[in-house]
């Protein structure tokens, strides 16, 4: 069993060494430029992005319709020395976001149904005897139109 053991540890220890660790290859300079933007007047759905890079710096701005009417513009930037800063801005527009529309439910009253066979109530002898003088047990019978003790 040790030996076995052994082989195994001696195969994974084997293994390991055997991991031959290359650097990433350089790919040269990163560059890229986009930019995009939504302009729906019927929804209120109103935003743009634009964005550019250039090795590990990155700049952009991004604007939106917030849903109070206000324009929230975004300028970011980001790279290795200074990480990613962006500053907000909100200014006030004349733009109306369109509400949805309340749909009024109306409300439908309904009839109540008795049911058509009595209800039966059944009391233990204790609690009739107080309300009845008389011994036996007592059965108290209601329907929709009358109510019966006997």
């Amino acid at each position: 069993m040790f030996n076995y053991l052994f082989c195994i540890c001696l195969a994974l220890t084997g293994a390991v060494w055997a991991v031959e660790l290359h650097p990433e290859p350089d790919y040269g300079p990163v560059a890229y430029e986009f930019h995009w933007a939504v302009n729906d007047p019927h929804t209120g759905d109103i935003k743009s992005q634009k964005e550019t890079r250039k090795d590990d710096k990155v700049e952009g701005q991004y604007t939106l319709i917030d849903a109070d009417g206000y324009l929230r513009t975004v300028d970011y930037t980001s790279d290795a020395h200074n990480g990613f800063n962006a500053v907000v801005r909100r200014e006030p527009t004349d733009i109306k976001i369109p509400q949805p529309e309340i749909e009024h439910k109306k409300l439908i009253a309904t009839k109540i149904v008795t049911p058509v066979l009595p209800l039966v109530h059944y009391a233990p002898k204790a609690i009739l005897k107080a309300h009845e003088p008389s011994e036996g047990n007592y059965v108290s019978v209601s329907g929709p139109t009358a109510q019966y003790k006997y």
